[in-house]
């Protein structure tokens, strides 16, 4: 080797090293925004999904003084599911199709830009559940988000430009997107969804400043496609094996098994791996797909730099009932037996809590946190669910009585968790079903159910809840019941408050520790989107949250469906046929703050938009 070629390569390794440096750096820069309380720079808060915040200008002493503080329309009478992010004095939030993206001032809502996307109209034919869009990201001087025709966008964060929109999905396969994407070491994070259309589940990493696919991850088909190597080592034998994600089901259906990743993904830095959960298998008819049918509705545990599965665990082996496992898990360290332990805690879909380490995939425990009918309990020695095998569909024949229904006892709606009460807020529905299965044959892009549901109330009879839960006691501390499913996202402050809307239009706060009403107030439209809070440059700390029924759970208020068919909108008709009566749909963000603000922002009230 010549001096100089030596020369070159010791100059291309410091490089290399500078490069590896700065995508280190920038890691741990977005995991210190996230400490910085005055921001709200992803959906769930930050990595660890806590949706806690440490402000506590407004608290249970005088939460009930809040006002509204200003308004803005997004102008989509679509479901309105997303979360506001707070980055560096603008306020972002992304509405539902056509997916436009808007950029506020945080103090009196002035619009300082709007950003919208050429989202395909087709795209709205082929989602499931309304054309709901889950939120954004930041990072790097840019905001992230998805579109329901399975586009990746990356905008500009002080201007609104395009820098770059990716591909990343087929709207004639039945795929769309509706996920809130998380960023990581500069890759965006993007699952798709259309497990009702026989889609093929899978999590994408894109380069954040090329746009360009870093790796892809599917939830089905053989070891090298679910990118499951020689690092993948699942805690339970019964995972343990190669390709299972063939052999589990008959041959050839893992192609249109399901399996799509549309919900919470969170991060451990320490261990450098990402957490997410896989959808439920397809068809809902489970007649035609016998075997447990990995991987879906499991937990995956991967490295972030290259996606290869560390371990996973299925928590619904051969799901019978649409027990999607997209749900969040939170990042938390618990003294549990005695010991401190590295740990998710996961509030299952199944209506089983979760507590599962995080370092391997052991379940540690699982308890009911609601009505369930459906399982006898989860095995903690095998990490088995356990069915209850008298309520098994068979062809043609109405099963009766199957609690949680379809969506859950809870849905992609996420909890809060509070480091200082050390209590889980869940907000949540309290639904049992019916459900009888046919055969259904797969058309691209079409229905691929083979079920037909009848939804209603719980025992009780009331249909939906907002608990606090203790997951070292492994019980339920207070529970607020409601009339109707709760739908939207929690949030819980230092100030000891907890906020959740519900679908009759009120937004309400509770004291974090009792659960005892402090303050409610009522919206143009029900609730189904996520509350956060944040502190303006004036001083003023910031409740926001979108106002807009729909998605699943509000299809029958804001959609042409008509309200006598008990099995419409995949049997939520029937759970919910006064919704109505109630509300109908809307876009508006509300953001609150409590009377004699430090300093009034100038033009507060000027520009009404």
């Amino acid at each position: 080797m010549t001096p100089v070629s030596a020369k070159r390569l010791a100059r291309a390794a410091v490089l290399l090293g500078l490069a590896i440096a700065a995508g280190r750096v920038l890691a741990d820069d977005l995991d210190g925004m996230s400490r910085d309380d005055k921001q709200w720079i992803m959906p769930a808060k930050n990595y660890a999904a806590t949706r806690f915040s440490g402000l506590n200008q407004i608290n249970a002493g005088n939460v009930h003084q809040l006002k509204v503080a200003w308004t803005f329309s997004l102008g989509s009478a679509h479901g309105q599911e997303a979360a506001p992010i707070m980055v560096n004095n603008t306020l972002y939030v992304v509405g539902a199709f056509p997916n436009e993206l808007f950029a506020l001032d945080p103090a009196n809502g002035d619009l300082k830009w709007k950003y919208t996307p050429n989202t395909d109209p087709s795209s709205i034919g082929e989602a499931c559940c309304d054309t709901v869009n889950r939120g954004e990201a930041y990072d790097n001087g840019k905001i992230f988000y998805n579109t329901l025709d399975d586009h990746t966008v990356a905008v500009d964060a002080k201007t609104g430009k395009e820098v770059w929109a990716i591909k990343l999905g087929e709207i004639s396969k039945g795929e769309t997107i509706t996920m809130a994407p998380l960023v990581v070491k500069g890759k965006v994070l993007v699952g798709n969804s259309g497990g009702e259309m026989g889609v093929r589940g899978w999590l994408t990493a894109v380069d954040e400043n090329t746009g360009k696919i870093a790796w892809r991850a599917y939830s089905t088909g053989p070891d090298k496609d679910v990118l499951i190597g020689p690092k993948f080592h699942p805690f339970y034998k019964w995972e343990q094996g190669k390709d299972l994600g063939v052999k589990t089901w008959p041959p050839g259906k893992w192609k249109i098994g399901g399996g799509t990743v549309w919900g919470w993904i969170a991060f451990d830095p320490k261990l450098n791996l990402i957490y997410y959960g896989t959808s439920n298998p397809g068809p809902w008819n489970s007649n035609q797909r016998p075997g447990d049918n990995l991987w879906t509705t499991s937990v995956f545990a991967r490295d972030v730099d290259t996606g290869q599965a560390v371990w996973a665990d299925q928590l619904g082996p051969h799901d019978l009932w649409d027990y999607d496992e997209i749900n969040e898990s939170i990042v938390l360290d618990l003294n549990i037996g005695g010991k401190p332990r590295h740990v998710l805690l996961r509030p299952g879909r199944n209506g089983f809590m979760y507590v599962i380490d995080r370092t391997n995939g052991q379940i540690l425990s699982a308890d009911k946190y609601d009505t369930v009918t459906s399982a006898y309990a989860v095995d903690l020695k095998k990490g088995r669910y356990l069915p209850n095998t008298s309520l098994t569909p068979s062809l043609g024949k109405t099963v009766q009585n199957i609690c949680p229904a379809s969506p859950g006892a809870k849905d992609w709606q996420p909890t809060a968790w509070s480091p200082r009460t050390r209590l889980l807020y869940i907000p949540h529905q309290h639904l049992c079903m019916n459900f009888k299965t046919a055969q259904v044959g797969y058309i691209a892009g079409t229905p691929y159910v083979g079920a037909t549901v009848d939804m209603y109330a719980g025992p009780g009879g009331y249909r939906g809840e907002f608990a606090a839960w203790d997951p070292i006691k492994r019980k339920k501390v207070w529970a607020i019941k409601e009339n109707l499913p709760v739908w939207s996202g929690a949030l819980v402050t230092a100030g000891d408050v907890a906020f959740y809307g519900t679908l009759d239009r009120w937004f309400k706060a509770v004291d974090a520790r009792s659960g005892k009403p402090l303050w409610q107030f009522r919206a143009p439209s029900g609730f189904v989107g996520q509350p956060m809070t944040y502190a303006g440059s004036d001083g003023t700390q910031y409740v926001a949250i979108l106002s807009g029924v729909g998605g699943w759970v509000g299809a029958i208020a804001n959609s042409e469906i008509d309200p006598r068919v008990r099995s419409g909108a995949l049997g939520f008709n029937g759970a919910t046929q006064d919704l109505p009566a109630y509300t109908s749909g809307g876009a508006t963000l509300l953001v609150f703050a409590l009377p004699g603000r430090p300093n009034p922002p100038k033009g507060a009230n000027a520009k009404p938009h």
